[in-house]
């Protein structure tokens, strides 16, 4: 028994959930229907009391009317109360009971039980009211007769039948008035706050697109009311969010690719150079190693590109020292004999893991012997607040209109040049560099060619 009674209560809560709307239109909709029943409830119970009161206190009058009306016709001016005949005396008699004192003189035919119930209402005198169900639903009032040497009393009685008709009748169309009247409401309701939702529902629709898109279209611009006007506000924080999150992912794709095309060309070239012609054991097994180097070069991209995308292990604690770095990376890169590397005083400790470094100075080392004519420089020496690598080439240099783009993600000076890049190695070198609390700056002054200078802490 009670686990059927424990049972019950679940199943009657989930048919709940299951009746309940599904939408705000309908959420809507029922609240204001229940409201409305709640308000027609309250107004239909005031109403038919009203009414009630109202036709008892017709009855009453008629009573009165009609006791009056049998007084007239009591004689109580003499010691003896005489009732005096006359003209239709038997519809003044009908449902009429007169007493003189205590004494009944009067009453209707086959009155019964009714006579006590006259009886106990004209023992007090005075004017009283009552209802009683004794043959039927009857109302009793009591009328003194006034004037007089003695006292008389008239009880009238009359059918509340008729009445009671007029109030069910009453309270039926009350009902049915409410009906209509919930009906209307809650088909008013969902006409105007579907079309009160229609706005949620095109900037919904428009958020979807925009967002699939990256558009640059937002709500701001539009006029709306208050409340929407907000929810725009809201869905232009988020349209933002996700255009950032989509131009940090093309960034991010667009930089790993840059990165890892010169350790994937290296691997392709020696898997082509050694499938052209017989290796010896040893020619093989450098081989090997280049592909291997090469493979843990993309490995080291990979995880310092992504600890960028996380704002993640790019500030953890780590050094390197500079100059042997230098020269990996110039062996990685395969740059011409042409390249002079100098450093100054003891060896140089920067404070940057070496993976850092090496993708910081890459794209600038690459960009210097793409442009150079005859020379590339890199110089190492320390700062006061740190460790300085300064990257010069003598080619062609960044013209002057171009120079506030330099840093700009795909952005070229001049992409029909006849050199490879996505304009996307300077402002990689820039961002890691800044994220070891480091700069690349551009020497504007620097003649002829360019010169990048690299700023890190000293490990």
């Amino acid at each position: 028994m009670s686990d059927s009674g424990h049972r019950t209560r679940p199943d009657a809560a989930a048919l709940l959930h299951r009746l309940a709307p599904r939408t705000l239109r309908g959420h809507l909709s029922l609240v204001a229907l229940i409201t409305a029943a709640l308000l027609m409830l309250v107004l239909t119970v005031a109403f038919n009391a009203v009414a009630q009161h109202r036709l008892q206190h017709q009855a009453d009058d008629e009573l009165h009317t009609r006791a009056a009306a049998v007084a007239a016709t009591i004689d109580n001016n003499s010691p003896t109360v005489r009732i005096l005949e006359t003209s239709h005396d038997e519809l003044l008699d009908t449902n009429v009971w007169i007493y003189a004192g205590r004494h009944l003189l009067e009453q209707p035919p086959a009155a019964g039980p009714l006579t006590r119930v006259a009886d106990a209402l004209a023992r007090p005198g005075g004017r009283r009211c009552v209802t009683t169900d004794v043959h039927g639903h009857l109302r009793l009032c009591s009328h003194p007769v006034p004037g007089g040497k003695s006292a008389a009393t008239v009880v009238t009685a009359l059918d509340l039948s008729p009445y009671r008709s007029s109030a069910d009748t009453l309270l039926l169309g009350s009902l049915a008035l409410d009906a209509v009247m919930l009906a209307c409401t809650y088909a008013l309701t969902r006409l105007a706050v579907g079309r009160a939702l229609r706005p949620v529902r095109t900037m919904t629709d428009q958020a979807t697109q925009w967002s699939a898109v990256a558009s640059e279209e937002r709500f701001g611009g539009v006029r709306h009311p208050a409340e929407l006007a907000r929810l725009g506000t809201s869905l232009d924080a988020i349209l933002d969010r996700i255009r950032t999150l989509l131009r940090h992912e093309r960034q991010l794709t667009g930089e790993l690719s840059h990165e890892l095309r010169t350790p994937l060309s290296r691997i392709i070239a020696e898997l082509d150079w050694w499938q052209t012609r017989p290796r010896t054991t040893d020619q093989t097994q450098a081989t090997h190693k280049v592909i291997a180097d090469a493979a843990e070069s993309m490995r080291i991209i990979c995880d310092t590109l992504l600890d960028d995308a996380r704002g993640g292990a790019l500030t953890a604690p780590g050094t390197t020292e500079v100059l042997p770095t230098l020269l990996r990376v110039a062996e990685v890169l395969d740059v011409p004999s042409h390249l002079t590397l100098t450093t100054d005083g003891p060896p140089l400790v920067a404070g940057v893991p070496s993976a850092l470094l090496e993708r910081i100075v890459s794209p600038l080392l690459l960009n210097a012997c793409r442009y150079a004519r005859s020379g590339v420089t890199v110089r190492a020496y320390r700062a006061p607040d740190g460790v300085r690598i300064d990257v010069v080439d003598d080619g062609p240099g960044v013209p002057p209109s171009f120079a506030g783009q330099l840093f700009e993600p795909g952005q070229r000076a001049d992409p029909g040049d006849g050199h490879g890049g996505a304009g996307l190695g300077l402002p990689l070198a820039r961002r890691l560099a800044r994220a070891a609390a480091g700069e690349v700056e551009y020497d504007p002054g620097h003649k002829p060619g360019a010169q990048f200078v690299v700023s890190l802490p000293a490990g």
